[in-house]
């Protein structure tokens, strides 16, 4: 292993790090960097950059207290929050959301999303997919469906980057490329994977004398691949390998002192402590919306940004008093920094979770899981925006309009992304293809 060292830069927002070069370690399961570059070159053809980014709400947000308010129900359903006005007319959300109030034209909220598996889990939110009956190697996440069929837009930047903490409950951090291999799953730019990103100073030509260690080093791991691929065609995956670790613009995209402090400051300040449990890995960082906007400007297809935590079966209206302002401000930074770079027809954003909460407020101030209706949001992407898709009944606990399914919601992702899921396959591990979504249309009223 080779390691160059260079200058201190500061990353994350707060963490001073040194800059490094580590030759022969990036590799994902067992596979080199040359090879997962021989598999992307198998992927599907490259199109205009279309991206998507995904903000996971983690644990089940309570809807009745951000989106589907119902003052008219009774107390021990309707809770400790008014809903306000939005700058769309009719549609209300909470009190604690008067960032996203202010510019409901530019987002859409479906408030009758079904079909929840009931899991704390990323799951179903990454794949669109219930956890039963999967194929084997089990489903892909959509990030890694972008990176097989699209390929990186950057040879630089991955395809897929996940921002996400990893969390204490295993099933909240996302799935992986399931049926897909290795070669497919997201990068996550924290702990030992920061150690395979190369940063700005260090070219080709500095790390020319060295191209011959990289195949010493690596031999082992690169026999499988060689086998498959010989000559001059390893040679180019190699010389390429060298470039993208020689190539500074994802470390740059995710150095945030590089940002006007204005647009910083628009995002929000990051909150360790939101939570007694933050240091599980349920934090709030308003750093990461915009650092997932840097990304997807830099060439990345999918980030995804895992916020809080909202499994509040206790405690409900004090945390969401603390959590749901700042996602508040994340969002509305977010959306609105999209729209005044002319990226809000290019990048679709969607914020949702697992599932609902109890329309019943429990003896301990909290509301337990309810798999029956949810909510998501969704801006950008060329949608029709600043409309409510979807109806609940009086005390917010089913759809009585237009239910939605997550699959509905993958369909128009992929629509935005410029697939058509009625033809669009991937091939599983037994060789038959399997379609990008199970639902074959888009929403009609957000295309």
């Amino acid at each position: 292993m080779l390691t160059i060292l260079g200058d201190s830069i500061r990353l994350c927002d707060r963490l001073p790090r040194r800059d490094f070069l580590t030759i022969g370690s990036l590799a994902v399961g067992g596979l080199t960097l040359p090879g997962m570059l021989r598999a992307e070159a198998a992927a599907g053809v490259r199109s205009s950059h279309k991206s998507i980014i995904m903000i996971y709400l983690t644990g089940g947000p309570p809807h009745q207290d951000m989106v589907d308010l119902k003052p008219e129900a009774p107390a021990e359903v309707r809770g400790e929050f008014d809903p306000i006005a939005t700058n769309v007319p009719g549609i209300q959300i909470s009190e604690l959301m008067p960032r996203v109030a202010g510019m409901m034209d530019k987002f859409a909220i479906i408030r009758s999303l079904v079909g929840s598996d009931s899991r704390h889990s990323s799951f179903q939110c990454a794949t669109g997919r219930p956890f039963r009956a999967q194929p084997q190697g089990g489903w892909p996440e959509i990030g890694s469906v972008l990176s097989k069929l699209r390929g990186p837009v950057d040879p630089a930047v991955p395809p897929a980057i996940d921002l996400s903490l990893s969390m204490q409950h295993q099933p909240y951090n996302l799935p992986g490329p399931g049926f897909l291999g290795m070669a497919h799953a997201p990068f996550k730019p924290s702990g030992d994977a920061m150690e395979d990103m190369v940063l700005r100073g260090v070219n080709v030509d500095r790390l020319g004398d060295r191209g011959t260690l990289l195949t010493s080093l690596d031999r082992f791991r690169r026999q499988a691949d060689q086998t498959a691929a010989q000559g001059a065609n390893g040679d180019d995956f190699t010389q390429r390998a060298l470039g993208i670790l020689s190539s500074s613009r994802l470390v740059e995209a995710l150095d945030l002192s590089r940002e006007d402090p204005r647009t910083r400051e628009r995002y929000g300040r990051d909150d360790t402590e939101c939570l007694p449990y933050s240091a599980a890995g349920y934090q709030a960082q308003m750093s990461k919306f915009l650092m997932a906007r840097r990304l997807v400007e830099a060439g990345a297809r999918c980030v995804t940004v895992a916020f809080a935590d909202f499994d509040w079966h206790g405690s409900n209206f004090k945390f969401g008093r603390r959590v749901i302002p700042l996602l508040d401000q994340g969002l509305a930074g977010l959306v609105g920094d999209l729209h005044d770079r002319g990226l809000d027809k290019d990048v679709s954003v969607v914020v949702w979770g697992e599932f609902g909460r109890t329309p019943k407020i429990n003896a301990n101030a909290g509301r337990d899981h309810w798999p029956r209706v949810t909510f998501a949001m969704l801006a950008g992407g060329g949608m029709t925006t600043g409309q409510v898709i979807g109806e609940t009944n009086r005390l917010a606990e089913e759809p009585v309009s237009r239910p939605i399914d997550y699959q509905d919601v993958f369909a128009t992702l992929y629509h935005n992304l410029g697939f058509d899921t009625a033809q669009t396959t991937i091939a599983d591990l037994n060789g038959r293809p399997q379609y990008v979504s199970e639902t074959r249309e888009p929403i009609r009223e957000l295309v």
